[in-house]
């Protein structure tokens, strides 16, 4: 079992920025993949960004130049910084991840979420 633990949330005026942070937890073996998605009423679920172990980003059209994906490997934690936040950015953000546990059975985990709401 892999468990997150978001934080970082809340209201913000626009123009303003937020720094999320997610922490994984548990009998992790590796996490390959970790993200950062939103989902805002009526809406479906749709990914932000993302990061490899690697390092390699990827970044919905919306967010890219506006928000920046980083992680720290030795913690299993994965951060997003949003910056010049637009109203349109209000939702909850999920964090997720896709490893492997220490058995070697592969893991999805999604976070608890964590409001984001961008007033103007």
């Amino acid at each position: 079992q892999v468990q997150l633990v978001e934080s970082g949330g809340g209201l913000v005026q626009a123009g303003g920025s937020l720094r999320l942070s997610c922490a994984a937890s548990g009998s992790i073996f590796s996490i390959n993949r970790m993200g950062w998605y939103r989902q805002a009423p009526g809406n479906e679920r749709d990914l932000v960004a993302a990061i490899t172990s690697g390092g390699s980003t990827n970044y919905a059209s919306s967010v890219k130049g506006r928000f920046t994906i980083s992680r720290d490997n030795a913690h299993y934690t994965v951060y997003l910084q949003m910056n010049n936040l637009k109203p349109e950015d209000t939702a909850v953000y999920y964090c997720n991840t896709e490893g492997y546990a220490s058995g070697g059975t592969a893991i999805i985990s999604w976070g608890q979420g964590t409001q984001v709401t961008v007033s103007s």
